[in-house]
């Protein structure tokens, strides 16, 4: 379960006591209703692409994992599961190389219960 909301983008507007229509503005949106687009994301009905996460990155002045804290703890988890089943794959192959892969892969997977909960706790 996500200790974090989905994104802190409404949070992050507030801050900096910004309108919908005034974020949108920088984000590069045109036309009417151009806030509607920022509602969207504050709201989790839709995911930014990488461009918006980076460009909302830009306007608040804080990392895109921050701002899309929640995402990204569950992004984190699925990459660690997945981690655990190519380092159970790779525990097979003796060489060199697959050695350095599954020091990474088991870096990796630690990550699911380690590093979340350390940030957690800070």
């Amino acid at each position: 379960m996500p200790s974090s909301l989905p994104n802190y983008l409404l949070t992050n507007r507030k801050r900096l006591a910004l309108s919908q229509e005034e974020v949108a503005f920088l984000l590069g949106a045109t036309g009417e209703n151009k806030g509607v687009k920022v509602c969207r994301d504050e709201r989790f009905a839709r995911e930014p692409s990488l461009r918006m996460a980076l460009t909302y990155e830009a306007i608040y002045g804080k990392p895109a994992r921050e701002l899309f804290a929640g995402i990204y703890e569950e992004i984190e988890r699925e990459v660690a599961a997945r981690a655990k089943i190519l380092l159970h794959r790779k525990d097979r192959e003796p060489d060199a190389e697959s050695a350095r892969k599954r020091q990474m892969l088991a870096d990796l997977s630690g990550r699911q219960s380690g590093e979340s909960a350390n940030r957690s706790s800070s």
